[in-house]
C-alpha cells in the first residue's frame, strides 16, 4: 500500500503545473529563473528560441557559442537528406547472375550490389528478410545447386568506416543500440549480429549463442551469480575484429540479447545469404568475394531480384523518433560526395549556407551525433528548424520528430500532454532538446536547448529543459 501511494504522489508531482508567479513574469525572466536554479546552475547552457509567426527572437543565451549537440545532430542530417534527396527517395539493392543454368544448377557469378540502404534486412523496421525471400524464390524457381562466386559490391560508399571523434568505447563495448556500428555500402541487419546470453548454474559461465554460428569468436569470462536480479555483463569487442570477450556477471534469472557490430558488413551479408540459400534447400559451392578483390570484374549479368527500400520519409522518421545512429550514418554517406562521411558533411554545410545559416562556428564530423568533435551553435540549430518550417519537405520533417509522450520514441516518458515535437540528445555530460512548440495563442516557436559540462545528475538537466518547454506552451496566468 505504501509503495502505491508513493507512485501516485510521484505521478501527481510530474504533472503539477508551473507556479502562477513564474507564469506572471516575462518569458525571458522566467527562463532565466529556471536556468539559475540550483539543479541547473552547474551546467553550461545554450538556448535559442524563435517565434516563427512573429519572426522574432524570443530568448537567447550563448546563442553563438559552440556546444556538443549529441543526437540533435540528426536534425542537420535528416533536414539535409530531405532537401538533397527528397522524401520520395528509395534505395535499391540488386542481386544479379552472370553465368549459365542447366539441370537446376546455376554456375557462374551471383553479384549482390548495395546502395548503402540501412533498411536492408534491418530489425528496426517491420519488413520481411530480403535474403531469405530471395533464397526461397530461387528454390521455388527450381534451383537445387549454385556453384561459382558470390560477389558483394559495397562500392557505393568509400572506406573510412568510423567518423572522426567517436569514442573507442562506442566501438569496442556494447552498451546500447547502434553504438559503434560500422557503415557499409552493402549492409544487412543493421550490421550487427545477435548474441543471446542466458544464465546457468551459479558459479558457472552463462550460455552464449550466436546466430549464425561462427560469425563471432567468443571468449566467455562471465559468470552466473547467486543473485536473482542485477547484472554487470559487458561485451567487449576487439577493435576492427569479430572477436568478443564477455566479462562481469549475470543474475541467475538473466536472459537477454545484445546486438554486436560486425567488423566486415559485406562479408557478413554474403555469409548470411549463403546460409539462407542452404536453409531453402539449395546446395552451395560458393566462394565469397568482395568486388574490390575481383581481378576480372563480372559483366554484371542479368538482374534476378531488386529490393526497394521504404521511402526516405520513413527512414528519417526512424532516425529522429528512435534516434537510430546507424541509419543516420548511412543516410549521411548516401548524399555525401563520393559516398564518404567527409562528403556528407560538405553537402550538409552547403545546404546550411543556402538556408542562410552561418557555418563558420560549426564543426560537423558525423551524421548521428556520437562524435565528441561536433560543435553546433543554438542559433544555427534554431535557424535550421525555422528554415525547415517553410521548406517543401517541412511537413515530413516535422512529422519525423517525436511528440511529447509519444510511445516508442525518445520522448515516450517526457512532456506528455505538451504540444511539442522535439529531438533529444544525450552523451556523457551532454544533453540537448530541440524542436517546435505550439504557443497558447496558436503560434509556433522553434527552439534549441543545450546543456554541456554539467556535473550533477542528468535528470535534473532534462527536467529543466522540459520546464522551459512547458513555459513556452503554458497559457498566460
Amino acid at each position: 500500500m505504501y509503495r502505491r501511494c508513493v507512485l501516485v504522489v510521484g505521478i501527481l508531482l510530474a504533472v503539477v503545473p508551473l507556479p502562477t508567479e513564474a507564469l506572471a513574469q516575462p518569458l525571458p525572466a522566467r527562463i532565466d529563473s529556471l536556468l539559475q536554479e540550483r539543479r541547473a546552475a552547474h551546467a553550461f547552457w545554450g538556448v535559442s528560441i524563435y517565434d516563427l509567426e512573429g519572426d522574432s527572437l524570443l530568448y537567447e543565451r550563448n546563442g553563438d557559442r559552440g556546444f556538443l549537440p549529441a543526437s540533435n545532430q540528426k536534425l542537420f542530417t535528416t533536414a539535409a537528406a530531405l532537401d538533397l534527396l527528397g522524401p520520395e527517395h528509395r534505395y535499391e539493392t540488386t542481386l544479379s547472375f552472370d553465368g549459365t543454368t542447366r539441370d537446376s544448377v546455376m554456375r557462374g557469378d551471383l553479384q549482390l550490389v548495395g546502395s548503402g540502404d540501412p533498411t536492408f534486412g534491418s530489425t528496426a523496421l517491420e519488413r520481411t528478410d530480403p535474403l531469405r525471400n530471395w533464397a526461397e524464390r530461387l528454390a521455388e524457381m527450381g534451383v537445387r545447386r549454385i556453384e561459382g562466386r558470390l560477389i558483394g559490391d559495397d562500392q557505393a560508399f568509400l572506406n573510412g568506416f568510423y567518423p572522426d571523434g567517436w569514442s573507442v568505447s562506442y566501438l569496442t563495448r556494447q552498451k546500447g543500440q547502434q553504438m559503434g556500428v560500422r557503415a557499409g555500402g552493402l549492409s544487412y541487419r543493421d550490421n550487427t549480429v545477435p548474441v543471446t546470453v542466458r544464465a546457468t548454474t551459479p558459479g558457472t559461465p552463462p550460455e552464449v549463442r550466436i546466430q549464425p554460428e561462427g560469425v563471432l569468436s567468443v571468449k566467455n569470462e562471465a559468470v552466473t551469480s547467486e543473485r536473482w536480479r542485477g547484472s554487470t555483463l559487458l561485451i567487449n569487442r576487439t577493435f576492427s575484429t569479430n572477436r568478443i570477450v564477455l566479462t562481469g556477471s549475470v543474475a541467475r534469472s538473466y536472459g537477454g540479447v545484445r546486438n554486436v557490430p560486425v567488423s566486415d558488413p559485406t562479408a557478413f551479408t554474403l555469409r548470411i545469404f549463403r546460409e539462407r540459400l542452404q536453409d531453402a534447400g539449395i546446395e552451395t559451392d560458393l566462394e565469397l568475394v568482395n568486388a574490390e578483390a575481383v581481378d576480372a570484374p563480372s559483366g554484371g549479368g542479368e538482374p534476378l531480384f531488386v529490393y526497394v527500400s521504404p521511402l526516405l520519409s520513413e527512414i528519417v522518421t526512424e532516425i529522429n523518433k528512435r534516434s537510430n545512429n546507424f541509419y543516420a550514418e548511412q543516410v549521411l554517406r548516401t548524399y555525401g560526395w563520393g559516398g564518404s562521411t567527409r562528403g556528407g558533411i560538405q553537402r550538409t554545410e552547403s545546404f546550411l549556407r543556402r538556408a542562410g545559416i552561418n557555418t563558420r562556428p560549426l564543426s560537423l564530423n558525423d551524421g548521428s551525433g556520437l562524435s565528441r568533435k561536433n560543435l553546433v551553435t543554438p542559433r544555427a540549430l534554431q535557424a535550421l528548424l525555422a528554415h525547415m518550417n517553410d521548406h517543401a519537405a517541412g511537413d515530413v520533417f516535422r512529422a519525423s520528430i517525436p511528440r511529447g509522450g509519444e510511445r516508442g520514441t525518445t520522448l515516450s516518458t517526457r512532456l506528455g500532454r505538451t504540444d511539442v515535437r522535439a529531438k533529444t540528445g544525450s552523451l556523457a555530460f551532454v544533453r540537448g532538446l530541440s524542436g517546435y512548440a505550439e504557443r497558447p495563442d496558436g503560434g509556433r516557436v522553434a527552439f534549441a536547448l543545450f546543456a554541456n559540462n554539467y556535473t550533477g545528475p542528468s535528470y535534473q538537466i532534462t527536467h529543466t529543459m522540459d520546464d522551459v518547454v512547458r513555459l513556452l506552451t503554458a497559457p498566460p496566468s
